[in-house]
């Protein structure tokens, strides 16, 4: 099976390159640094499996999920990550991914995740298994009846991550390959949806909902 590793820390993307490289039935064959490089290697390379960490800048873990399901829902996202908050865990699993680990988890179980997730199943570790019982659910209704942030659409998302980056409408243009004004409006319509007038707010909103931790 042939994975992609989405990481934007070098020595655990490598170190985990190097093991997986030893299990004969599985080939790394690329590695991304952010969610944004993700998309665009599995457009090209089309691998069975993503290992996807959650935290990442320019663009998450999730909303790369979302959109990799959503244009190549044949492809199987699996979570790797040092975050076990169940928000993060729910919004994988809402995003679409088929498993979610810690990155603390032991070499034996990343393997069978992998193999489990490339052979159609879903794979939780244990640790976690226990809020996906007990949140899933309710946190999935609690959203829905807020309808936010899930009233935002993919793109104002995207937006929404790079102004709480503190990037200037104008970068947000230049990394989009959208106009100033177009920037400008996603802000404007983002507000508007979420009832919030300022940027101070708009940036603790996104580290509330998980859209980023700052700490990239």
């Amino acid at each position: 099976m042939t994975i992609i590793l989405v990481d934007n820390h070098r020595i655990l993307s490598e170190g985990l390159r190097g093991l997986l490289s030893q299990e004969p039935d599985m080939q790394v064959i690329a590695d991304a640094q952010d969610g944004r490089e993700a998309i665009e290697l599995v457009g090209r390379l089309r691998p069975d499996v993503v290992l996807m960490d959650v935290v990442m800048p320019e663009l998450n873990g999730i909303e790369a999920t979302r959109q990799i399901q959503k244009e190549y829902p044949s492809v199987r996202v699996l979570a790797l990550s040092m975050h076990v908050d169940k928000r993060y865990v729910l919004g994988m699993l809402e995003a679409g991914a088929a498993g979610y680990l810690p990155k603390d988890s032991n070499f034996e179980e990343v393997v069978r995740a992998v193999r489990a997730v490339a052979s159609g199943q879903v794979y939780l570790s244990p640790r976690i298994a226990n809020i996906v019982v007990q949140e899933y659910g309710r946190k999935a209704a609690e959203n829905k009846a807020q309808s936010a942030p899930g009233s935002l659409s993919s793109r104002e998302r995207e937006v929404l991550q790079l102004l709480a980056e503190g990037h200037s409408a104008r970068e947000i243009a230049g990394r989009l390959h959208l106009s100033v004004k177009t920037i400008e409006t996603h802000r404007r319509n983002i507000q508007a949806k979420l009832g919030i007038d300022n940027v101070a707010d708009l940036v603790r909103y996104a580290i509330r909902e998980g859209l980023t931790t700052l700490e990239n």
